[in-house]
């Protein structure tokens, strides 16, 4: 009888070895087909990640060079902002010190530059590629993409998840007007490809303490600063 129970509890012990074993096998497999990098014209590497049939930058693009290597103007200020009719970047507030967390503000005529702001075999994603993104996460996913913890989104940002990996950081933004307005912390825009009526071009935009993915263009809005994501060809 001993005999008997010492090897059914052998048994169901390596049971359990091997469905641990297994679980972190298949874990890994996921993890490396889901995860990557790619490097900009500058040599800044960005993690990447897989979601749903999408690969996307896990990180805010700082790039400051287009892919023939030209280099894109950075303009600080005000009154030169609001007259641009071509490429640019900042930083937040002109300040250098937000750059490797929250990376490179760039207006939209940067976006659809023929030179191409992205590496090859990436690209600046189409609203129509935002909206996949959207309807693929579901419900509630502005919480599915933003970042967990208060390190950069301000308190308490108990909902978000970041299930999807994407990391969406708070990185603010600049207004046509070349002003910025402390919004750090509070708001992530991200520019799409694609251009909208009135002089504007869509974007995509998720609020602290919101839930939902806002998709919006407004009139003169190409010359804002916005933060870039990439998604691969």
């Amino acid at each position: 009888m001993r005999r008997k129970f010492a090897y059914f509890k052998l048994t169901s012990t390596m049971h359990m070895m091997a469905s641990v074993i297994l679980a972190l096998f298949t874990s890994f497999l996921y993890a490396q087909d889901s995860t990557g990098t790619v490097i900009d014209s500058d040599g800044n590497v960005y993690k990447t990640i897989k979601i749903g049939n999408q690969w996307w930058t896990a990180e805010n693009l700082k790039v400051t060079h287009y892919q023939n290597g030209d280099s894109i103007p950075n303009v600080t200020v005000k009154s030169e902002w609001k007259k641009l009719k071509t490429g640019a970047y900042c930083a937040y507030d002109n300040n250098e010190n937000y750059v490797n967390v929250y990376g490179y503000l760039y207006n939209w005529h940067a976006v659809n530059d023929i030179r191409k702001i992205a590496p090859v075999g990436w690209h600046v994603p189409t609203d129509e590629e935002w909206k996949n993104l959207e309807g693929y996460l579901g419900s509630k996913a502005a919480d599915k993409l933003k970042e967990t913890g208060t390190t950069h989104w301000a308190s308490p940002n108990q909902s978000a998840t970041n299930e999807s990996g994407f990391s969406a950081l708070p990185g603010g933004f600049r207004y046509y007007d070349g002003s910025f307005n402390s919004d750090v912390g509070f708001y992530a825009a991200f520019w799409s490809a694609t251009e909208g009526d009135n002089e504007g071009a869509w974007y995509c935009q998720l609020f602290y303490g919101f839930s939902i993915v806002s998709r919006l263009q407004y009139k003169y809005c190409k010359q804002s600063g916005l933060s870039v994501r990439l998604v691969r060809d």
